[in-house]
C-alpha cells in the first residue's frame, strides 16, 4: 500500500471509533485511530484499551422480533468486525448477547495489530489532525472539554448534556447462594442469572432505605437530565414505591424456591465474565453515595455480605444537536470531510454506537471511490436510526436508542387486527428484506 494513498483520520476509540477503523482497514484503505486514554482518562472509564463498555456487559437481545436483535442482525449482514469480536468473547446471558469486558476489548485491541492499514495513537486532541482525506470524530459522550469546544466553535452547535449510570460489580463468593438462585426469566434451567428474590417485607425494607440514601450528586438535581433508559434506581423509586417491583425488579418469570411461590420483586445478577466469577446487578444505575451502596444493597436477600468489586457512578454525557448539523451520511452540512458517529451523534447505546461507526465508514469508502451511496432505508433499523441523529424533527433533540417507533408505520393489512408481537415480526421481516436488497446495491455499484 502506497505510503501516500489517502487516509482517514479517527478521534476516540470507543465502539464507534473502533468499528469504522476495522471497516475501513478491511478493505485496505489507511487509518489513523487517536485515542486520549490511558494518558488522559474520565470518571467511567477503567482501562486504557479500545472499546471499553463503561456502563453493561450486555448488548442485549440476539432474539428475534426485539429492537435490539434486529439492528444486530442488520449489522451481522455487513459482517461487523465488533460484533464478532462479541460473539468470540460472550458470556452465557440467555437471550442476550453479553461479553467479558476485558477479553472483548482485547480482542478489538489484537484486531487493529493485525491491520497493518491502522495506526494506533494515544494522547488527546483537541481538534482533528491534517493530512487526512477524512475525519471521523467519535470521542464518545465523555468526549474532552478542549475537543467539545472545537465542535461547538466550528459548527455553531449547541453542546447538550444528560446524565447516565453505572451499576455495581458483585464478587460470586460473597453472594449467599442458599438465597440466591441461577435461573433465566421463563428458563428455569438456563444458570446464566443469579436472581436474589425478595418477600414483601424484604422489599419494603430495601425501598426505604433506598429512598432515605444520600446520592453523590445533592445540589440542582431537578436540572439533570437521564437517559429513560438507563435511569438510576433511586430514581425509579422515587416515582412511587412499586415501581422498581414493575420495572428493574419485576418478578415475572420467576420462582422463589424459599416460598415456592411467586417473589414479590426479585433483583437479577448478569454474569459479567467468562470465568463467572463476579456479577453485574441488573438495572442498579445508581448515584449513590458509595457508603449508601454499600448499606443499601447489603438489604437484598442473598447480598448481605456482597463485596463490591465496582461501585455505581453517574457520569456526565454529551451529545450535539446532531440533525443541525449533519447530513444523512453523518458528515457535517459545513465541512463534509468531517464525520460525526457514536453517542456524540445523539445515538445511545453500545449496538447504536458500532452501527454509526460502521454506516461512516461505509460513506467515507464510498467517497474514496469517487461515488456517493444513499442511506439504507428508514424501514430497516440502521437507517431509522440514521434518520434519528441527521433528522429528527422533534424538539429539542435528545439521544435515542433504536427502537420500532424510529421505523415507518406498515401498510394497510386489511381489517385484521394484528398483535403486538406480529406487528413487530412483520417489521423485522421488512426491515431486513430491504436492508439486504441495501447492501446488495451498495455492493454492485462498487
Amino acid at each position: 500500500m502506497s505510503s501516500d494513498s489517502p487516509s482517514v483520520g479517527i478521534i476516540g476509540a470507543g465502539l464507534a471509533g473502533s468499528e469504522a477503523a476495522l471497516v475501513l482497514a478491511r478493505r485496505g484503505i489507511r487509518v489513523e485511530l487517536f485515542e486520549m486514554r490511558p494518558q488522559t482518562t474520565t470518571p467511567a472509564h477503567k482501562t486504557g484499551l479500545p472499546a471499553e463498555l463503561v456502563c453493561s456487559n450486555s448488548l442485549k437481545s440476539n432474539d428475534l422480533p426485539s429492537a435490539q436483535a434486529l439492528l444486530k442482525k442488520e449489522l451481522f449482514l455487513c459482517n461487523s468486525p465488533l460484533l464478532q469480536c462479541a460473539l468470540e468473547t460472550s458470556v452465557p446471558a440467555g437471550s442476550a448477547l453479553a461479553v467479558d469486558r476485558i477479553k472483548f476489548s482485547t480482542k478489538v485491541l489484537q484486531a487493529f495489530r493485525a491491520h497493518p492499514s491502522i495506526t494506533l495513537r494515544t494522547g488527546e486532541l483537541s481538534k482533528p489532525g491534517e493530512g487526512h482525506a477524512y475525519d471521523i470524530i467519535s470521542a464518545g459522550p465523555l468526549a474532552s472539554g478542549p475537543l467539545v469546544q472545537w465542535l461547538i466553535e466550528t459548527f455553531s452547535a449547541d453542546s447538550l448534556q444528560f446524565y447516565d449510570a453505572i451499576a455495581p460489580i458483585i464478587a460470586l463468593d460473597s453472594i449467599d447462594t442458599k438465597t440466591a438462585f441461577y435461573s433465566s426469566r421463563w428458563k428455569p434451567d438456563e444458570p446464566d442469572y443469579l436472581n436474589c428474590p425478595f418477600t414483601e417485607e424484604e422489599y419494603n425494607r430495601f425501598y426505604a432505605g433506598l429512598v432515605a440514601a444520600d446520592t453523590s450528586i445533592v445540589r440542582d438535581f431537578e436540572d439533570e437530565r437521564f437517559f429513560e433508559a438507563c435511569l438510576p434506581l433511586e430514581i425509579i423509586a422515587r416515582r412511587g414505591q412499586r415501581s422498581m417491583a414493575f420495572g428493574p425488579l419485576k418478578p415475572v418469570g420467576f420462582i422463589d424456591h424459599r416460598t415456592g411461590k411467586r417473589p414479590y420483586a426479585l433483583c437479577q445478577l448478569r454474569r459479567e465474565n467468562s470465568d463467572g466469577d463476579s456479577f453485574s446487578m441488573v438495572g442498579f444505575q445508581t448515584r449513590l453515595t458509595i457508603p449508601f451502596q454499600q448499606k443499601v444493597f447489603r438489604l437484598i436477600p442473598g447480598l448481605e455480605n456482597a463485596r463490591f468489586l465496582r461501585f455505581g457512578s453517574c457520569h456526565r454525557n454529551t451529545y450535539l444537536d446532531s440533525p443541525k448539523l449533519l447530513s444523512s451520511d453523518l458528515s457535517f452540512n459545513k465541512n463534509e470531510t468531517f464525520f460525526l458517529a457514536g453517542q456524540l451523534c445523539g445515538n445511545e447505546g453500545y449496538t447504536e454506537s458500532i452501527a454509526t461507526g460502521h454506516l461512516a465508514a461505509l460513506f467515507i469508502r464510498a467517497r474514496l471511490q469517487g461515488r456517493r451511496i444513499q442511506p439504507p432505508p428508514a424501514t430497516t433499523a440502521c437507517g431509522a436510526l440514521l434518520r434519528h441523529v441527521t433528522a429528527s424533527e422533534v424538539r429539542p433533540f435528545s439521544p435515542s436508542s433504536f427502537h420500532f417507533g424510529l421505523l415507518p408505520v406498515l401498510s394497510q393489512t386489511g381489517k385484521k387486527r394484528i398483535g403486538k408481537r406480529e406487528k413487530h415480526e412483520m417489521l423485522c421481516k421488512r426491515a431486513l428484506q430491504d436492508f439486504t436488497q441495501w447492501r446488495k446495491n451498495i455492493d454492485l455499484s462498487h
